[in-house]
């Protein structure tokens, strides 16, 4: 049902990406999954690289935060099925930021909106949306998601 619903919105949950490092995509622990941080890989490809408020506009980084967002649904779908989350607990947006810019919670939307218009009233969220100054691979998004299973 839950990819039936991305796939009407235009969109598709991608293969989870290889990790970048020592630990995988999610874990799941009493009925609770959670996701490692998911940059906008795209393809395989760092499709946003740079800092926002220099490299890229607040939409572009919209754009880049649901790219992340699909991609925690497909961490999560590598330790369970997308149609047993009951809630979507929590998000943390970290916004590689260039000095100056404070739009983070714009930003952060992408995944907030998406979430949203997927899981509805199961989709509202707490909420953290993070400027940082460095992100893996020089990314302008990371996100982290936690969710609830049936």
């Amino acid at each position: 049902m839950i990819e039936q619903k991305l796939k009407e919105l235009g969109l598709d949950v991608p293969e989870a990406a290889m990790p970048l490092a020592a630990y995988v995509p999610a874990v799941e622990v009493d009925g609770y999954v959670y996701t490692a941080g998911q940059i906008p890989l795209l393809n395989g490809e760092l499709k946003y690289q740079g800092k926002l408020g220099k490299d890229f506009s607040v939409e572009d980084g919209y754009e880049a935060a649901k790219i992340c967002a699909l991609n925690c649904l497909a961490a999560i779908k590598t330790v369970a099925d997308l149609d047993k989350i009951e809630k979507v607990v929590k998000v943390t947006g970290f916004v590689n930021s260039a000095e100056g810019f404070n739009a983070q919670p714009k930003v952060v939307n992408g995944v907030s909106e998406l979430i949203g218009e997927v899981f509805g009233e199961a989709g509202k969220h707490a909420r953290s949306a993070v400027g940082v100054s460095e992100l893996p691979m020089d990314a302008a998004v990371e996100v982290e998601m936690i969710v609830k299973l049936k």
